[in-house]
């Protein structure tokens, strides 16, 4: 092997501009790859976190007695469609509102826990279950109004839907691209050695000899174009975390857990290897008649 890596080399050094066009080719497959991957993650974790978070709000009638409210949770104890529910009392929502609008003193003048309506998050095992549940809700006599923002969840999932098919689509079309561009570089390189290759055939070398430096340059390429994507990628998110992480408000996804992150290079240099392999011993079999 380490004959063949010396010839792989050699055969870089001789070409560099090939070398860094191609590295450069990789490296545009392999950015798109680890963006549409690191938002693909992105979005299915903000999905998982607004599917988690209560989802139907149901506010109760003034003087709601806690027999009629324990009455409702303990039935929707036993809805298969019901992860959990919280019972946030009048108090506890004058709370949430100082909390909410301590910047703004104006909004907390004459703001007492008599106005503010008691009421009951509602947990749905998936956004399917939302209508169900805010339709049985709504029956219930004791009820004053019930908010359903499934609107959020159903928009994010179209969201993450249009990112796979799109990221995909991408991501198919830059492998094709960069299984050619490798095709023609290690096609053209073996054309420009031909003299060299009938040599070394007429002392005897080995096939494996004159095949395998040639592969093992276009993985070299193509993990070169992959770590480099990796490199630039990361900077990326750490250098604009704060921004992003204000964007995304309560959705705590930043920094970037660094076992993520090294799971994405671990498969970017698995990728890359498949993809310089495949791609060079196709010009090895279409220009390499040995």
């Amino acid at each position: 092997m380490g004959k063949y890596l010396q010839y792989a080399k050699r055969n870089i050094r001789r070409t560099p501009f090939q070398a860094i066009a191609a590295s450069m080719v990789m490296f545009l497959t392999f950015f798109a790859l680890l963006i549409f991957l690191t938002l693909a993650a992105g979005s299915q974790e903000i999905l998982r976190f607004y599917e988690s978070k209560p989802q139907v709000i149901i506010f109760f009638k003034d003087n709601t007695s806690a027999a009629d409210v324990n009455a409702i949770q303990n039935a929707l104890s036993q809805e298969a469609r019901v992860a959990s529910t919280n019972y946030v009392s009048q108090e506890e929502a004058l709370q949430i509102y100082k909390e909410r609008n301590k910047s703004d003193p104006a909004l907390l003048e004459l703001v007492t826990a008599n106005i503010l309506p008691a009421s009951l998050e509602i947990s749905a095992k998936t956004p399917e279950d939302l209508g169900p549940i805010a339709e049985l809700m709504s029956k219930e006599p004791v009820v004053d109004q019930v908010l359903v923002p499934k609107e959020v969840v159903a928009n994010l999932t179209a969201a993450t839907r249009v990112i796979r098919i799109v990221g995909l689509t991408t991501v198919t079309f830059l492998t094709a691209f960069s299984l050619l561009i490798i095709l023609m570089i290690i096609g053209f390189k073996i054309r420009l050695k031909r003299s060299e290759i009938e040599i070394m055939m007429l002392i005897g070398a080995p096939n494996s000899l004159i095949r395998m430096p040639f592969i093992l340059e276009g993985i070299f390429y193509a993990a070169a174009g992959a770590l480099s994507a990796w490199v630039i990628t990361y900077t990326l998110l750490w250098y604009f975390s704060p921004f992003l992480q204000n964007y995304l408000g309560e959705v705590q996804l930043l920094p970037v857990n660094p076992l993520f992150m090294l799971s994405l290079l671990g498969v970017s240099l698995v990728i890359s290897f498949i993809i310089g392999g495949i791609g060079s011993l196709m010009a090895v079999r279409r220009y390499l008649r040995i």
